[in-house]
């Protein structure tokens, strides 16, 4: 009886680890189909022109590159604050079992799973229609603010709660103050992960077209003027391009966006081991 059941507890494990090795090896091949597909097919297509060339003749990334740029610090210098102070004060400022840290956990997790061309159609009826912002890179940057701000708030939470709670009660033990604790003890811990968390927000601006589309206008052939200006991002120029007849442009800003997300998800991982290692040497 004994053996039988060790030999079914056997048989189990090994099948679980077939599918779950299943599993990944299908991942892997769908993700590195995708991404040698964008390389081979955007790669021949990429030239200086196209990336820093002013938008006349040719098509030119110029514009989306700018408008990125406005969209990132717009949306992080938002959300990156509120984030961060609301995860302190659900970690620092509030019971971890009463019913208001309840809710607002769960409004937050409802609010990352809403789809984003939801924040679209909420930033266009605000911003562009109601507060008379028109199309433009502030309303766009501040609908992103919102849609990042969910994921922010859960993720440096989570960083927060990692620190252990020995370090708090020595603090208090030495006699700082509550506010001194969280300032020089618990965000200088928690500091690889609230790096890592802002820095993959960055790549979902990045990446982000649907909440775009409904906010900033989508002008592909003009710099922006300033924040009020409407404009586009690269993940934009990939949709303008692929539905306008430019297939080979769409690919190859489709290479740089895809490299510039690889990018930002490379150096959150390298931060985070950084900060890290710093911390536990520290």
């Amino acid at each position: 009886m004994i053996r039988n059941l060790h030999r079914r507890e056997i048989l189990m494990h090994r099948s679980l680890s077939i599918v779950a090795q299943a599993a990944l090896i299908l991942t892997l091949i769908a993700l590195a189909s995708v991404v040698v597909f964008v390389l081979i097919r955007g790669l021949p297509y990429m030239s200086v022109q196209l990336l820093f060339g002013d938008y006349g003749r040719y098509p030119s990334l110029k514009p989306a590159l700018l408008g990125t740029l406005y969209l990132v610090l717009i949306s992080l210098s938002i959300a990156a604050p509120i984030g961060i102070g609301s995860a302190i004060f659900l970690t620092e400022y509030t019971k971890s079992k009463s019913r208001l840290v309840r809710v607002i956990r769960v409004a937050t997790e409802t609010l990352a799973g809403i789809p984003s061309i939801v924040y679209g159609i909420f930033g266009y009826l605000v911003f562009v229609v109601a507060l008379g912002l028109r199309y433009s890179l502030l309303g766009g940057g501040i609908t992103l603010s919102i849609m990042i701000l969910p994921v922010i708030v859960r993720s440096v939470e989570e960083s927060l709660l990692a620190v252990p709670n020995a370090l708090r009660e020595g603090s208090f033990a030495l006699g700082a103050s509550k506010v001194r604790t969280i300032f020089a003890v618990i965000l200088p811990c928690a500091a690889s992960g609230i790096v890592t968390s802002l820095i993959l927000a960055m790549g979902r601006v990045i990446s982000e077209s649907a909440v775009l589309i409904l906010t900033i206008g989508m002008v592909v052939n003009k710099m922006p003027q300033n924040l009020y200006s409407p404009g586009t991002s690269l993940a934009l120029d990939v949709y303008y391009f692929g539905s306008h007849g430019y297939p080979d442009e769409a690919a190859a800003t489709g290479v740089v966006l895809l490299l510039l997300v690889v990018s930002i998800n490379i150096i959150a991982t390298w931060l985070g081991k950084v900060l890290g290692k710093e911390m536990a040497n520290g």
